[in-house]
């Protein structure tokens, strides 16, 4: 299958990473030194220091989440690294708030995104309609998890190797997931509080929209994060997440997208870092909301929409700026689409209007 890797894992959170670490072994280390090296580079931060906030992180992970701390032990073993160096990529998140830091400062870009949801009200065949453009760092891998859980908990999703769990997907309950990355003044990673992707791996093991929310809404956060929830048949909820604040909506005839900005940050009274050199979150927004207008949308007309390049290369569609250094390139690392009411998840590797989207399905064809 051309596309991004699809990895089969199944039984207890341990063997589930050793698969994964197993299985992915290459995409890891490269992941490894992608990020060491920014870690570095952006953060000014030396490797024996990332390795001690990461191993401070991983202590606390296991008080939070047994399952997950297993997770990255089982990634560990399978890759035949050190634990440390899974944990970093795990909270990779958290210790990256500093970058937007560095950011204000002149250098780098933030996580970004632009994600949608769309009604079956709004689709050509009924069903339930979500995706998103994940715009991050070229040369990253990932790859679709498949999974099954003891107790029968099937998942399917997009994550970063070495990364457990998923961060952009859908689960056997009919719940679906998609993030978006959010910066204030207000996070900091030392609070030590819930990972962003442990709370990610936590709402994809939910089984209802509720459930899911809890996951957010119940405790304060260490970073800033965008989480768009939905479940069939037609249920989508948007939080924007601070870390003492929340914003919860839903969609507006019929549809719902973000990209990276709060849509109101002085009513929950933080303040965003200015981390962009151009105001592209906004654009790409307002693009993707113009180009869902026309109803009822087609899986199809969707795929075109996230194809698209007004204001290139900052669009919807994200390409490398060529006036940016080598090192400081980004770009739509992988594209995602996903039909809550089928099970299925469509997705790229690379910029979606140069890679062909696969077809990737939740329960195994027999």
């Amino acid at each position: 299958m051309n596309g991004l890797p699809l990895v089969e894992l199944s039984g207890d959170a341990y063997a589930q990473g050793w698969q994964h670490g197993r299985a992915l072994r290459e995409a890891i280390a490269a992941n490894l030194r992608i990020y060491m090296a920014r870690f570095e580079r952006e953060l000014r931060i030396p490797q024996d220091e990332v390795w001690r906030r990461a191993r401070r992180y991983a202590a606390v992970i296991a008080e939070q989440n047994q399952d997950y701390a297993a997770g990255m032990r089982g990634i560990a073993e399978g890759a035949g690294v050190d634990l440390a160096a899974i944990a970093a990529l795990n909270v990779r998140y958290e210790l990256f708030y500093q970058f937007f830091r560095e950011y204000e400062r002149g250098t780098g870009k933030p996580d970004g995104c632009t994600a949608f949801a769309l009604l079956p009200s709004e689709t050509d065949n009924g069903h339930l309609l979500v995706g998103e453009n994940w715009d991050w760092i070229q040369g990253v891998r990932g790859a679709i998890l498949r999974t099954i859980a003891p107790d029968g908990q099937r998942t399917l999703a997009f994550t970063e190797a070495g990364i457990f769990g998923g961060k952009i997907g859908l689960n056997a309950a009919g719940l679906a997931l998609l993030i978006n990355g959010l910066s204030s003044t207000g996070d900091d990673w030392a609070s030590l509080r819930r990972p962003f992707h442990v709370r990610c791996y936590e709402i994809l093991q939910a089984r209802t929209l509720t459930e899911a929310q809890a996951v957010i809404t119940t405790e304060e956060r260490a970073g800033s994060a965008n989480f768009l929830l939905a479940q069939v048949p037609d249920r989508v909820v948007n939080i924007e997440a601070a870390p003492a604040a929340l914003a919860i909506s839903g969609c507006t005839n019929g549809c719902l997208v973000h990209a990276n900005h709060f849509t109101d940050p002085a009513a929950l009274g933080i303040v965003e870092r200015q981390i962009e050199r151009y105001p592209h979150s906004y654009w790409r927004r307002e693009r993707l909301r113009t180009l869902l207008a026309t109803r009822p949308q087609s899986l199809a007309q969707v795929q075109a929409a996230l194809r698209d390049h007004d204001r290139f290369p900052y669009s919807v569609c994200f390409h490398i700026d060529p006036t940016d250094p080598p090192d400081e390139y980004y770009e739509t690392v992988a594209s995602v689409i996903m039909d809550v009411t089928a099970g299925v998840l469509y997705a790229t590797d690379g910029p979606p209007c140069e890679h062909a989207y696969v077809r990737y399905e939740l329960e195994v064809a027999r």
